[in-house]
């Protein structure tokens, strides 16, 4: 029988406290995605119907659960992980910060730091008894705006280590994620392993699956570092490891043509989120296109833009591309860049009205020279 562990963090308790007397926009946004429900856990749902297959695979079945905070310290995050002080992910631009020291969880692979350190744990580590353990939930990322990304995800992650003495080879993780591959997709799924790279694991590897004759990555995994282990306190092991996002899976699934239909409450779109059923369109609303072009400062975060797009527009935003970027000193002054962005609105509930489209979009344009120091050309 699999043993649930939750982690209980004074210090989460504290800074989410902090976090609700703020009034910022970064705060609320984060308040906001803290707020959300965990569709991994949600009952009704295609992403809780995942984690229950995987859950209950041989392999993986008698593995402890573990809960662990959504606000993390950045060295556990990073540090502990290898990420070298340059990578993307540690920018403000692609994680959200709470304070200086601490962020909203980016990725579900934190949860090694807090399994090995448990008490209960280290007692069969000094026993030298196996460890396996799996954590599920959500994570947090700033990203671009399409139909296949949020800034709020779900990933499911696992863990398997031994004594020294017996050697894990690579194949065995490959055996894993094959399990898991003609779990959710059938016993016929064509699928594929390719080298990869993770700051945490040598040698690392993905798995790629046939979906309607695309190669699709849906899993990622590798053998854990020793130099990231023992920075865990745990040395003379050895093992695998291996996580993934349960949407990419779902939307693999069931086709689904738009991430935001995970959380939709419409009973249609709710009744055929099923895994293995093909999803058919309910009803497609019409989309109403709106570009918006501004000057700006060389300093601009694509991604922080995204956010306020988000903010503004909520599930009514279907897409935002990039369109032009160009510099002209003469024309816009030094230091000064021109960005054209095509926002396509569109709701999955009901169709959009020019008049409620120009009222956000005119919002848009105001906020983006009010947050940005932008110049908007409105002609």
């Amino acid at each position: 029988m699999s043993e649930n562990i939750v982690i209980e963090s004074a210090e989460e308790k504290r800074l989410r406290k902090i976090l609700e007397e703020r009034t910022d926009s970064e705060a609320n946004r984060m308040k906001r995605f803290l707020a959300m429900p965990d569709l991994s856990r949600t009952i009704d749902s295609p992403l809780y119907e995942i984690v229950k297959r995987a859950r209950n695979l041989p392999t993986l079945k008698n593995f402890s659960n573990i809960v662990i905070p959504e606000i993390v310290p950045t060295d556990i995050s990073f540090d502990l992980f290898d990420f070298p002080p340059d990578h993307p992910v540690r920018s403000k631009s692609d994680t959200y910060y709470v304070d200086d020291k601490n962020i909203l969880r980016t990725h579900d692979t934190v949860m090694w730091y807090y399994y090995m350190n448990r008490p209960e744990v280290q007692k069969r580590v000094k026993k030298g008894e196996p460890l396996g353990v799996v954590c599920y939930g959500k994570v947090f990322r700033k990203d671009e705006i399409d139909r296949r990304h949020m800034n709020i995800f779900h990933q499911f992650g696992g863990l398997y280590l031994v004594p020294d003495s017996t050697k894990v080879l690579v194949d065995e993780l490959k055996d894993v994620l094959a399990e898991i591959v003609r779990d959710l997709f059938g016993p016929d799924a064509k699928y594929r392993f390719l080298d990869d790279i993770f700051p945490y694991t040598d040698p690392s590897l993905q798995v790629e699956v046939d979906v309607n004759g695309e190669w699709v990555e849906i899993l990622g995994g590798g053998m854990p570092k020793k130099s990231v282990m023992h920075k865990m306190g745990l040395d003379g092991y050895n093992g695998w490891a291996f996580g993934f996002g349960l949407e990419r899976l779902a939307i693999a699934s069931m086709d689904l043509p738009d991430i935001r239909l995970l959380w939709s409450e419409d009973e249609r779109v709710k009744k055929q989120l099923k895994l293995g059923n093909k999803y058919k369109e309910v009803s497609k609303f019409p989309l109403v296109v709106r570009d918006i072009s501004f000057v700006v400062n060389k300093d601009f975060i694509p991604n922080d833009y995204f956010d306020l797009i988000r903010d503004l527009g909520g599930d009514l935003i279907e897409q935002v591309d990039l369109l032009d970027k160009y510099e002209d000193d003469k024309k816009f002054g030094e230091g000064e860049l021109s960005y054209t962005f095509r926002i396509t609105y569109r709701s999955l509930q009901r169709t959009l009205t020019n008049e409620e489209v120009n009222v956000l979009h005119a919002k848009i344009e105001e906020k983006t020279e009010a947050n940005f120091g932008a110049s908007v050309r409105r002609d």
